[in-house]
């Protein structure tokens, strides 16, 4: 199965916002090259938010680019074959923690926001952080920081206070 059709696929299990899931569907109806970067009009990105339920925290980094607190995430690449593998490896990658893995269930969330390169119409998954997990600063990033539960909102945006309330429901 191609990233394209394991993206069909996992959008259309995807039960909650179903305006926002249409757009995505059709966004990729409308254009076959809809997951790579180089599509002007959008794309699918995938990300991932490390969370540490023991201890109350998620892990946040501060987007090179960008300047804001934000979950580990981007653009998805042609070694991915699957949109929960893309976002699993952006975790990995952002955060320098071996060992993630994936709240079962799928996508916790989908947001779509504009970007200095274009929309993205990012799926959203959450990442547990393995015991005794250490996070380690990548060039996408100028800094890594966690952050307990009730911190985040005064840090980061609305759509990682959404993602982290998404998740945590899920838990």
């Amino acid at each position: 199965m191609s990233l394209y059709d394991d993206a069909v696929l996992v959008l259309k299990g995807y039960e909650d916002q179903p305006e926002l899931r249409r757009t995505y569907l059709d966004h990729l109806a409308g254009h076959p090259d809809g997951l790579w970067k180089s599509c002007g009009d959008g794309h699918i990105t995938a990300s991932a938010l490390v969370i540490d339920p023991p201890r109350g925290r998620v892990l946040l980094t501060l987007h090179r680019k960008l300047r804001m607190w934000l979950q580990m995430g981007g653009h998805c690449e042609p070694s991915d074959d699957t949109l929960a593998a893309a976002a699993l490896r952006e975790g990995t990658e952002e955060s320098g923690i071996a060992g993630l893995g994936l709240l079962p269930g799928g996508p916790v969330r989908l947001d779509r926001h504009h970007t200095p390169c274009a929309w993205h119409l990012d799926v959203q998954y959450a990442a547990v952080a393995p015991p005794g997990a250490l996070e380690a600063i990548s060039d996408e990033s100028l800094d890594l920081r966690w952050f307990a539960y009730d911190e985040v909102a005064a840090v980061a945006d609305d759509s990682v206070v959404r993602l982290l309330e998404a998740t945590r429901a899920r838990l």
